[in-house]
């Protein structure tokens, strides 16, 4: 794997023969999974363009998207390491590979609806996980987004049921509850970097895998796949995080201003996830999807063990029952 450069540099004022050139001082790489039609790219996007205004110039943010930098597991490692300085970070393939209480937010139909999501991850649980994210990777957090609601697909054959799924295999997330859900659901969980997706897809390594509708789209997977069933099985929460490590060297001017970049970036990757949800769906129909309606108490009934099994990892079912009471 190639070396990272060092991701904050400090420059001086170039002199050439037509006179000074001013550049950024600082240099702040983020990275995240999504193609450029991703809401991760709006939030980027707004983080930079907040940032780099705000500083006069001071700071320049690249934003290098689809795992151009690594897969969310590798970035979180960097993050810890302080090769990169920021990184869009998935609760289910880059929080809790590190973060086991991430996982918390990854269990199976544990959110009912949008309204509960946003009252949990802005609220004393979502702080409490930011906190364990801190100190594991050794990273400020600096906001909670939203990659949608997932449902699982595949290229083979209508699922309405549990049963339905037996010896398909899905590609899923690093995170240890999907594998346990999918597996229990009768399916093959099998973890893959995303990128490996769609030539897994085409190869026939996989069958299908689980995603929001956003992801269906702009990674073109409607390409090599036909039938959604509508599970809503998961509510997948993603965290804007920093470097401690290359943040703590920015003035603390610049600190604070990282820190409101960030703020409206989480605010416009929000609004973006919700509008294109819509219109991913939409042009999803137009292009052959077939969207299966379940009967979501079969896939709920079927996975009660995952909860049981996982919950000492999570905080115990004190904190399972905490989330659903929210």
């Amino acid at each position: 794997m190639k070396t990272i450069a060092k991701l904050v540099t400090t420059t001086a004022f170039a002199v050439a023969i037509s006179g000074p050139v001013h550049s950024a001082e600082y240099t702040l790489k983020l990275a995240h999974n999504g193609p450029e039609q991703h809401p991760f790219q709006d939030g980027a996007m707004m983080f930079k363009t907040t940032l780099e205004s705000s500083t006069n110039g001071a700071v320049e943010v690249q934003i290098f998207p689809g795992e151009q930098l690594g897969s969310e597991e590798e970035t979180s490692q960097m993050i810890k390491q302080g090769t990169i300085a920021c990184a869009v970070e998935s609760a289910g393939g880059g929080l809790a590979p590190f973060v086991p209480e991430a996982d918390l937010l990854n269990l199976p139909f544990v959110f009912n609806d949008l309204d509960h999501f946003y009252r949990v991850v802005d609220g004393s649980i979502g702080e409490k996980l930011a906190g364990k994210v801190e100190a594991n990777l050794d990273a400020d957090f600096l906001g909670w987004w939203f990659s949608g609601i997932r449902n699982v697909w595949n290229g083979d054959h209508v699922v309405k049921t549990p049963e339905d799924l037996a010896g398909l295999k899905i590609r899923v997330m690093g995170s240890p509850v999907l594998i346990d859900t999918f597996n229990t659901l009768g399916a093959q969980a099998t973890p893959m970097s995303f990128g490996e997706v769609y030539t897994s897809l085409q190869q026939g390594v996989i069958d299908g895998a689980e995603t929001d509708h956003v992801d269906l789209l702009v990674e073109n997977f409607y390409e090599v796949t036909k039938y959604v069933s509508l599970t809503g099985h998961m509510y997948l929460a993603a965290g804007l995080i920093c470097s401690n490590k290359v943040i703590s060297k920015l003035p603390e001017d610049i600190q604070a201003k990282v820190r409101e970049a960030a703020e409206a970036a989480t605010a416009e990757q929000r609004s973006a996830m919700m509008k294109m949800t819509d219109e991913a769906l939409a042009t999803l129909k137009s292009k052959g999807i077939e969207f299966e309606t379940v009967d979501v108490s079969l896939f709920r009934d079927k996975v009660s063990s995952v909860y049981e099994k996982n919950a000492d990892k999570v905080g115990g079912m004190a904190a399972i029952e905490e989330l659903t009471q929210q």
